[in-house]
């Protein structure tokens, strides 16, 4: 039997095939699990929903018999199906007494300090009032290509657990588990009850795919739990389509794919690790060598910069750290392979001498 009894928080991202099965909004469905995130509350959970559907239920709205590729189109989707979807989550959990707020997200919520810091603030409260938070991407006004900035919302789902301190991140699809090999092309795959840690095996079993009206597909959803676990939280994937699943899981059911979490990062570390960086710095091997000893970056193993981005900003390092940059890209540029000492004389009083300091760098492979 798993237990569940430790879990105060739960983020649970419904996909798109579970909410509008071949395409046709599902509402018995939505009230199934509407009746499951009241049940949680009765339980003392507090449930953060990240919710897709808008562009597929914007596509079926429109009458569009595939899911559009042109950005402009899914925007429109996007913008048509989003009051329709979060109407259908109103109307299912009004029923039960429980307000729906929605908070629509672009990547610079995570990326900017500030912003996290305040949809943090924001969420906090809105659990607080006893509102059940419904997150989703705000692809209606995405500049760049739409799944492109979380990918899709199973990364976005990772994101709120890790950012909002989510004890479990549970994975509602149209797949029942995590099999050892593609079902579709292997009717002997077997299913994976447990995964202690995401290995290359792991991730070479995962497949592609998604149907018209959904982006994602087994490889992301691996990405995600590899985000969750870093957080320390543990992901359940399950069919989202079997009744009172999320009250089954809670009960020690062992549905679908559950994985272990990994040790806990600090918030801070995981906020680095998970934000966008906005350029890039290159070091000679003296400079990598005192990283990898978890020391400060100097101005004087630094031999390049890439991009423009300014104090406080989260950079690459070397493809092998993200950190936060204590100097901005042209001062960098103006003090790199000089001395400590001569920064105040460069860059003028009272400035550190460290172009990252040694706490405020993260190793990816962590």
């Amino acid at each position: 039997m798993r237990n569940f009894s430790d879990i105060g928080r739960i983020v649970v991202k419904v996909g798109t095939n579970v909410l509008a099965p071949g395409g046709i909004p599902d509402e018995k469905r939505i009230d199934e699990i509407a009746d499951d995130v009241a049940a949680l509350r009765k339980r003392g959970l507090s449930p953060i929903l990240v919710s897709s559907g808008a562009i597929g239920f914007g596509a079926i709205a429109l009458g569009l018999e595939q899911r559009p590729k042109k950005v402009e189109m899914r925007q429109a989707c996007a913008a048509v199906g989003q009051p329709i979807l979060m109407e259908h989550w109103r109307k299912a959990l009004g029923k039960r007494g429980i307000t729906a707020a929605q908070i629509l997200l672009i990547r610079e919520s995570f990326d900017d300090r500030r912003s996290y810091l305040n949809l943090r603030n924001a969420v906090e409260n809105l659990l607080a009032i006893g509102a059940v938070p419904i997150l989703n991407e705000n692809d209606s006004v995405s500049t760049t290509e739409i799944g492109d900035l979380f990918g899709d919302n199973d990364s976005l789902s990772a994101h709120v657990a890790s950012k909002l301190d989510a004890g479990l991140l549970v994975l509602l699809t149209d797949i029942d588990a995590l099999y050892d090999r593609d079902p579709r092309i292997h009717p002997d795959a077997e299913p994976m009850r447990l995964v202690e840690k995401i290995t290359d095996s792991i991730r070479s079993a995962a497949g592609k795919a998604g149907s018209e009206h959904a982006t994602g597909g087994m490889i992301t959803k691996i990405q995600a739990v590899e985000v969750a676990a870093r957080a320390g939280c543990r992901t359940v994937l399950a069919d989202g389509r079997q009744k009172n699943v999320l009250n089954r899981i809670f009960k020690g059911e062992e549905i679908g794919t559950l994985f272990l979490a990994g040790p806990r990062m600090g918030a801070r570390a995981r906020w680095i690790l998970g934000a966008r960086p906005k350029g890039g710095i290159s070091v000679d091997d003296g400079a990598l060598a005192a990283l990898e000893r978890r020391k400060s970056l100097l101005p004087k193993g630094v031999t390049g910069v890439e991009g423009v981005f300014g104090i406080g900003d989260v950079v690459l390092i070397d493809s092998r750290y993200h950190a936060v940059t204590s100097m901005g890209s042209e001062e960098i540029r103006r003090i790199m392979g000089r001395h400590s000492r001569d920064v105040q004389t460069v860059l003028g009083q009272g400035r550190r001498e460290e172009v990252v300091r040694a706490e405020d760098i993260v190793a990816l492979h962590e």
